[in-house]
């Protein structure tokens, strides 16, 4: 396949109506970059996914792409909100999974005798590792009012404070969740998982800012080097993943009823205004309020354990939730498309939403800079905090990169990685690790991943975002 050179940054794949495409190709990485994902998967999987019926605009893949389920993680593509089609393929299993960022007013210096002390508090408040539970005492009842109510509802019952919601992409909620039509499956996997990490890829990282590139957007933010964060990532655990495999089930029935021909059958689809695809939002958007909550329960015991280390309340340690975004889900938007305003679902599967300035949905207090968009790196690597820019309206639907992206399955990683040189590395980098199984660790080595500095710098050169600030991490809870 022949890709086009429109920038060092950026290449496009045309059109091909031989191979069934609907839509170009366009792609946002390096030349080296791009050699890679030719042969890992990446470009057939987009590909196949221009070749879905209804797509407005091209088929994108950000920097940190790789192969997924359907549709390349890293991924985005747009469907006419009328007259196109929803796929659970293009949004993933882990629904709603996200990223949020807690400020601290404390320095490195502050924290650092204390650091110990401190993960093992944490270790010991957010349950983590597969099948990890929150005891929190909900009933289904609550698990309604948190599907189709999202963070907003947990913060009535005491999980955080009302203003933390101001800070959330929604606002903490999606607003055409409907608990209906989740499945009895998922309702009974969600119950006691709110409030938890979970395995694989999520985590909880307390990080120092150690450099500002943008000092005006940074202090819009209220961050400053040195000071201490707290980033939390993780989704809608099992109560996402078995929304997911449910509707893939449903789709796959609407794919033979209506007699579809799919070249990936992982990219099932169904007509926006059907049955099935409003039932799939309905559900879809009662992930993502899952996962805003969870992620809400989360924040609550991580400012617990700061107020248990430090003895002050967690409101005069400065412990305001800077945002929180997820980079898994399929969201009704208007965008301009070939000089024309329209409705569409954009789906970003492991993308992240990043609106510029002046736009309604970025909070006020960062309206006049942009929205704050969270990018983690790999497990003992650098984060960075990025702002969106206009160039993500023009090309990219408000869209950006969401990590850093693997070069190596987790199976592979685990089987070239010993766990001894991973843990050696986090400890020369003076990081402490707080972890449920050892043995699967080397699964988010920094060597299973791409080199998040690369990454975040093709987007900004692109002009889709910019960065604000590196954070390197102090101590790391996971499972």
């Amino acid at each position: 396949m022949k890709f086009t050179k429109i920038s060092d940054v950026k290449f496009k794949l045309e059109k091909d109506e031989s191979r069934g495409m609907n839509t170009n190709v366009v792609m946002y990485l390096t030349e080296p970059m791009l050699e890679k994902v030719k042969n890992d998967g990446t470009v057939q999987q987009a590909v196949n996914v221009s070749t879905l019926p209804g797509i407005v605009g091209d088929v994108l893949a950000m920097p940190d792409a790789h192969a997924g389920y359907g549709m390349p993680i890293g991924g985005v593509v747009a469907f006419d909100a009328e007259h196109g089609i929803v796929s659970p393929g293009a949004v993933g299993f882990d629904i709603g999974c996200g990223v949020r960022l807690i400020k601290t007013g404390l320095s490195e210096k502050e924290v650092r005798p204390h650091l110990s002390k401190l993960l093992d508090t944490l270790f010991k408040n957010v349950p983590s590792g597969v099948g990890s539970r929150f005891k929190a005492g909900f009933t289904q009842s609550d698990l309604e009012k948190v599907a189709e109510g999202g963070a907003g509802y947990v913060i009535e019952k005491g999980f955080g404070w009302t203003d933390d919601v101001e800070r959330m992409e929604e606002n903490g909620r999606m607003p055409d969740a409907n608990f209906s039509a989740v499945s009895n499956d998922a309702r009974k996997r969600g119950l006691d998982e709110l409030g938890t990490l979970g395995a694989g890829n999520h985590f909880l990282e307390v990080q120092k800012v150690e450099r500002v590139f943008d000092e005006k957007t940074a202090t819009a933010y209220g961050l400053e080097q040195g000071q201490v964060l707290v980033m939390v990532h993780t989704g809608s655990r099992g109560f996402g993943h078995q929304i997911c495999s449910d509707y893939l089930r449903t789709l796959n029935e609407y794919q033979e009823k209506n007699k579809i021909q799919l070249i990936d059958k992982e990219l099932s689809y169904a007509h926006v205004g059907s049955k099935e695809a409003s039932s799939y939002l309905a559900a879809m958007g009662s992930a993502i309020n899952y996962s805003l909550a969870n992620r809400q329960i989360v924040m609550h015991n991580v400012r617990k354990s700061f107020e248990e280390v430090f003895g002050r309340s967690a409101d005069a340690l400065g412990m305001e939730l800077l945002y929180d975004v997820a980079h898994n889900a399929a969201k009704k938007e208007e965008h301009t498309v070939d000089g024309k305003r329209m409705h569409v679902y954009v789906h970003r599967k492991g993308a992240t939403r990043a609106f510029p300035k002046g736009m309604e949905e970025v909070p006020k207090e960062y309206r006049n800079v942009g929205q704050p968009v969270l990018i983690p790196g790999s497990m003992g690597t650098a984060s960075y905090v990025l702002c969106g820019q206009e160039g993500s309206m023009k090309e990219t639907f408000g869209t950006t990169c969401h990590g850093a992206g693997r070069v190596m399955s987790r199976h592979e990683a685990i089987h070239s990685i010993p766990e001894s040189k991973t843990f050696s590395s986090l400890s020369n980098k003076g990081i402490e690790i707080r972890v449920r199984s050892r043995k699967l660790v080397s699964e988010e080595a920094e060597w299973a991943y791409k080199n998040v500095d690369d990454v975040v710098s093709v987007v900004e050169k692109a002009g889709i975002s910019n960065i604000v600030a590196r954070n390197v991490p102090m101590g790391v809870v996971k499972g």
